[in-house]
């Protein structure tokens, strides 16, 4: 299984210690985006380019078949594999608190969405020389103190999203994905934002894979409106909206996720004996 990661992001985010995985008989493969960690910059890069990559690396890897998570702004992504990926290969896809196309008709794109996510997309609808030199400051802050952006969050979070960032594994991961995602500079980030407010590529209806849309209802950054309406685009699709959940147990759900999709079942069960809904401490890595 690939899991894609959130934005600002890198293959270092939280995950499901090797134990567990074990158990569950899950083989996690993760990588950093274009201008991620140790990825180089593809300039003008599309959501949909994503499947290429996928596809590279699980030729490499020997994989003939394979599913995909998308967690946060890894969410589009792992729709870009379902719809150019064959079925043949790609069983299915699990897209955890993701965001809609920008242009998504009838639905209200920012409505209850925090106020610095409403910025920082508004802005980049019109990519100018600000909204690069404002990403970039941020960036440099994060990757010298990445405290400073799970401190900028705390400020709108929920306190169920509060309570799963303060949990010691999950934080240590957070800041160490954040601040390998920005070592080599802003441009993964600044992407990642232009590729969501653009073009993504493909049309959700072309999508034939088996899709499962997980959200929480208390979501502030991604909010549940867009799992709902992309729910009613994607021909194989369902979809789950968690009440009390908001944006970050979209890690604490994960082992839950993975088991369900290794047991080919859809949409979501009640938590796997295998893997509990809320991570014990020392569940993740």
């Amino acid at each position: 299984m690939f899991l894609l990661h959130g934005t600002p992001g890198s293959k270092s985010g939280p995950v499901p210690r090797s134990p567990l995985l074990y158990q569950l008989g899950v083989r996690l493969i993760s990588y950093d985006r274009p201008g991620y960690g140790e990825s180089e910059r593809q300039p003008g890069r599309l959501v949909v380019d994503a499947a290429a990559d996928v596809l590279r690396i699980a030729d490499e890897l020997g994989l003939d078949e394979f599913r995909v998570v998308g967690r946060s702004g890894g969410g589009p992504h792992a729709l870009g594999c379902a719809a150019r990926i064959d079925r043949s290969r790609l069983l299915s896809v699990t897209v955890l608190v993701g965001l809609a196309p920008h242009d998504a008709p009838d639905l209200d794109w920012f409505d209850g969405m925090t106020e610095s996510n409403v910025n920082d997309y508004e802005a980049a609808s019109v990519p100018d020389d600000a909204m690069i030199t404002d990403l970039t400051k941020r960036a440099e802050e994060i990757r010298r103190d990445p405290e400073a952006l799970l401190e900028a969050l705390e400020k709108e979070m929920t306190d169920s999203d509060k309570r799963i960032t303060s949990d010691a594994g999950i934080r240590r991961r957070l800041l160490e994905a954040y601040r390998d995602a920005l070592r080599p500079g802003p441009y993964g980030w600044i992407d990642d934002v232009l590729a969501f407010r653009a073009g993504w590529g493909f049309d959700l209806g072309e999508i034939k894979v088996p899709v499962h849309l997980w959200h929480g209802d208390l979501d502030v950054f991604s909010p549940a409106s867009h799992s709902r309406w992309m729910a009613r685009q994607i021909p194989d699709a369902t979809v789950n909206v968690e009440a009390g959940a908001a944006h970050f147990a979209a890690m604490e759900i994960l082992p839950r996720v993975l088991a369900r999709m290794k047991a080919e079942t859809l949409p979501c069960p009640a938590p796997c004996p295998a893997a509990a809904t809320a991570a014990p401490a020392g569940l993740w890595v």
